[in-house]
């Protein structure tokens, strides 16, 4: 029961990111929004592991560890979430909680291309399914005020980025603790994407208001912190097993998107999102052994 009640958790608060994006870049630009939560989970992470606990693993990383913290946060921060964060500015809430569920299916398919091994016909189909969901989910929205074509080619490449990040991490034999190496990612990351945001932002436009405080507390603490604290617990339980509560995330968020923020569900949404599940299903189910 504990560990189901993890896995609910952690795909509710895996599900909100795009919801609490969106309600942040109303009060900030989105450059400027990204590198607030970097900092702030960052600050969290580091804080703990150096100030707060006393077990002797939380040390500073080796020169090799640098580079390879380096080589993670700015593929899985900076650009990943730089580019999401960006994009959301273009795309529905729905879309982007929807977008992140494929990054498993494309994770399978640049795992293939870098290590030489042909992609079954199974994960062949996963990625055109989840693909396609994506398109089909975003139809009735394109050329709207919440989703551009633009929009959805950045968030795209976003989920291309994370997965390359992905398959970069798991190359890595990791000696530091999990906390450790998403503290440092994530604060690396901030770092390496904050020349972009001094020279891109329109500063003036920064409304130190409610919103963007609840965006940014909860985008940091809930979903950079308390998040990925329930995924690495489920990823050491399970790896297979853990990327199954991937399955409820585009619910939640269109759920949040619709509840939150008025996004209509139409047939178009749930057709998609049904493609999108059962890519995922399809790419994951040989590891399952179903």
């Amino acid at each position: 029961m504990k560990n189901i009640c993890i896995g609910l958790l952690f795909a509710m608060l895996w599900a909100s990111a795009s919801v609490a994006t969106k309600f942040g870049i109303h009060s900030a630009p989105p450059l400027v929004l990204g590198n607030m939560r970097f900092f702030i989970a960052g600050f969290v992470l580091l804080g703990f592991c150096y100030a707060l606990s006393r077990d002797k693993q939380y040390r500073l990383p080796t020169a090799i560890e640098w580079k390879q913290l380096a080589i993670f946060g700015f593929l899985n921060t900076s650009v990943y979430l730089g580019l999401y964060v960006c994009a959301m500015k273009y795309t529905a809430a729905g879309i982007g909680s929807l977008a992140t569920s494929i990054n498993p299916l494309l994770i399978v398919l640049l795992s293939s291309w870098l290590i030489g091994r042909r992609p079954s016909m199974n994960e062949i189909l996963s990625i055109i399914l989840g693909m396609s969901g994506i398109v089909i989910a975003t139809y009735d929205l394109l050329g709207t005020k919440t989703s551009t074509l633009g929009g959805l080619a950045v968030l795209v490449l976003s989920m291309v980025a994370v997965s390359f990040a992905s398959v970069y991490y798991a190359r890595v034999k990791w000696t530091l603790p999990n906390l450790l190496i998403n503290g440092w990612q994530v604060t690396l990351g901030g770092i390496f994407l904050l020349p972009f945001t001094l020279a891109f932002s329109d500063f003036s436009t920064v409304q130190l208001d409610s919103r963007l405080l609840y965006s940014v507390l909860w985008l940091s603490l809930a979903v950079s912190v308390v998040g990925l604290i329930c995924w690495f617990y489920l990823l050491k339980l399970d790896t297979v097993k853990a990327s199954l509560w991937l399955f409820l995330c585009p619910l939640f968020g269109f759920l949040y998107a619709w509840w939150l923020m008025g996004e209509p569900i139409t047939r178009y949404t749930i057709t998609g999102t049904l493609l999108v599940i059962t890519g995922l299903y399809l790419g994951q189910r040989k590891k399952l052994g179903i």
